[in-house]
């Protein structure tokens, strides 16, 4: 017999058992439950000390402090000219509440739009101090002189900041750092001399400028706030000083937020298609998980109450040289007390290990429900997916002190609501629709709170693509 009559021969044979594919229609496969990628870890909402919120709304109560407008100054570009919004100009100490719009407006006008390039100086050490510089773009550092005659870095400034804004009211005012450029840069120029054209012909500037130059100087503390007077190491019976501790007279207050979405099912599902898994269950699983994640996303990115937004000007710094060193997040654990942790995007954990292998160093890890996480000094690292990336390749750091008693950062909920599944969430059933449609509101509540403004430090376009 040949090979291929044996072949033909074996193929003829009678089938002598069940074939796989009709077993399987007879057969219950083992199943996984309903995936989701969605699903982070979540570290923020997990290690935030939440706070039960009566009524809806939290107050923070401050001692009383003094502004002084230093806020961010916000452009726009068009082409490649920069203009500054005028009423942005009212960021600058000298301009503060200074509310002519057409007075700002030509004030803006007047603004010189010049260009440096890595390296340049924008500034010389004792030259005399004539206008303010709004830097648009790049990168500034302040460079002053160390205790032993070397420079020293006294300060990076970044889109957005000002220096120089006492020449716009003092003529004998001097430099007193140089300030040169790290990368290119943009910035807009105010003279002094084009503010005092200006307030010559605008009474209301000019009766700003004066009434600012009448008010007496307040005493602050290091921290801007109102002083308490004491005194200590005396002798005898000296006449001791009369004191008090003045509050905020309108202090913020936070109003919890809200994600809700409405979960619909067709009662067919419901009733004919629960085994071996509930299809409500998993149904209401999956979106309690999708709203857990935004919650997230809202408490690092909200305009209101995120993190990213609510962190004070004095408390964001720039890295040194572009990539997360050990020297930035040195940098920012020096500017608070009790750091509990920093959350950074996996990427700029990433960057931060190859500046770690770079010097030879090893970051010492902890366990965390199981989880190994990178710590700095101490304090852990824990990722963070919600922190935005930008097209640039550049993100945010941050690194908060937590806990009411520690005057940290907070979250806010409020327990015990109706239908309530887990803490501050809940899933409430809103009826049956003529479709045979079921409809369940599910909402969670949240917010989070910044107690004092050393509480929440920021370091900010940090690049993750250097390799």
């Amino acid at each position: 017999m040949s090979v291929g009559e044996e072949i033909r021969s074996e193929s003829e044979q009678p089938q002598q058992s069940l074939g796989t594919s009709a077993a399987r229609n007879l057969a219950t496969t083992t199943k996984s439950a309903p995936q989701m990628q969605e699903i982070s870890s979540r570290w923020l909402l997990r290690m935030l000390p939440w706070v039960q919120v009566q009524g809806g709304t939290y107050r923070v109560n401050r001692r009383l402090s003094y502004s002084v407008g230093d806020g961010r100054v916000t452009f726009v570009k068009t082409a490649d000219r920069v203009q500054v919004i005028p009423a942005e100009l009212g960021e600058l100490p000298v301009l503060r509440d200074f509310e002519d719009q057409e007075v700002l407006g030509e004030l803006a006008q007047r603004c010189r739009q010049r260009e440096f390039a890595a390296g340049e100086v924008l500034t010389s050490f004792g030259s005399p101090a004539d206008e303010v510089f709004l830097l648009a773009h790049g990168r500034v550092e302040k460079i002053g002189t160390g205790p032993y005659g070397d420079d020293t870095v006294l300060e990076t400034l970044a889109d957005g900041a000002y220096f120089g804004d006492q020449a716009l009211v003092d003529s004998e005012t001097i430099w007193e750092y140089t300030a040169r450029a790290v990368t290119a840069c943009t910035v807009l120029a105010l003279p002094r001399q084009d503010l005092e054209q200006v307030a010559e012909r605008s009474e209301s500037l000019q009766s700003h400028l004066q009434r600012l130059r009448s008010l007496p100087e307040r005493r602050t503390n290091n921290f801007g706030e109102s002083p308490i007077d004491l005194s200590a190491g005396h002798v005898g019976e000296a006449v001791l000083p009369g004191t008090f501790v003045d509050y905020e007279s309108a202090p913020r207050e936070y109003e919890l937020s809200v994600a809700q979405t409405v979960l619909r099912i067709h009662t067919r599902v419901a009733d004919l298609y629960n085994q071996p898994m509930n299809q409500t269950e998993q149904q209401l699983r999956l979106t309690v998980e999708a709203l857990k994640e935004r919650q997230e996303h809202e408490l690092i990115n909200h305009r209101e109450f995120g993190l990213l937004n609510n962190c004070e000007y004095d408390q964001r710094i720039q890295p040194h040289d572009g990539a997360p060193s050990p020297d930035d997040l040195d940098e920012l654990l020096s500017r608070r007390r009790g750091s509990k942790l920093f959350l950074a995007h996996p990427r700029a954990i990433s960057a931060f290990g190859r500046e770690l292998n770079k010097r030879g160093l090893v970051p010492e890890t902890i366990d965390m429900s199981g989880t190994r996480i990178p710590t700095w000094r101490g304090v852990p690292i824990f990722p963070c997916n919600k922190i935005p990336v930008t097209e640039a390749s550049t993100t945010s750091i941050i690194c908060m002190r937590t806990g009411e008693e520690e005057q940290g950062v907070v979250g806010l909920h409020q327990t015990g609501i109706p239908d309530e599944i887990e803490p501050s969430l809940s899933v409430r059933f809103m009826g049956i629709s003529e479709q045979a449609i079921i409809s369940y509101l599910v909402s969670t509540y949240y917010s989070a709170a910044v107690l004092v403004p050393d509480a929440l430090g920021v370091l900010e376009n940090v690049e993750i693509g250097r390799w």
